[in-house]
């Protein structure tokens, strides 16, 4: 099967595959973070200490978030552009992007804000957003 189908925007195989891949990996990693931040936190000699999987779980979860922002400059490409005239799915495609440009910029922020006062909110910010990004996907793809 060809990478792409069509004019019409719809997606090959690969594409699909390449894009639930990098989504599921982005997904469970930042979830995996979230966990092992906030239930799995070690008692150590002077209190609650980070666990040693954690930072693990963030530098994975970036490698995917770096992933994300590449497949979704590849969606925009091939699937976005090329569907929009279409005018099916085009609220939930617009709402799919708008989340999708709030994970990228609450995680840039995350990465390069050192006010301290700040990241806790945008903290919340994200991932509360992100784990409902596959409702979001969901409603997308099913949409009749």
């Amino acid at each position: 099967m060809s990478a792409s189908v069509g004019n019409s925007g719809g997606l090959g195989r690969s594409r699909r595959w390449g894009l639930y891949i990098i989504g599921i990996g982005a997904w469970l990693s930042g979830g995996l973070w979230l966990l092992f931040h906030y239930f799995f936190v070690e008692q150590g000699e002077f209190g609650p200490q980070v666990n040693p999987l954690e930072p693990w779980w963030l530098k994975i979860h970036g490698a995917f978030a770096f992933a994300a922002t590449w497949i979704f400059g590849l969606m925009w490409g091939v699937h976005v552009t090329k569907a929009w005239p279409y005018k099916r799915r085009r609220s939930s495609g617009a709402m799919l992007t708008a989340v999708f440009a709030w994970l990228t910029l609450s995680g840039f922020l995350l990465y390069y804000v050192g006010d301290e006062r700040i990241r806790p909110m945008l903290s919340i910010g994200h991932w509360a957003i992100g784990i409902a990004f596959p409702l979001a996907f969901g409603w997308h793809r099913l949409k009749r």
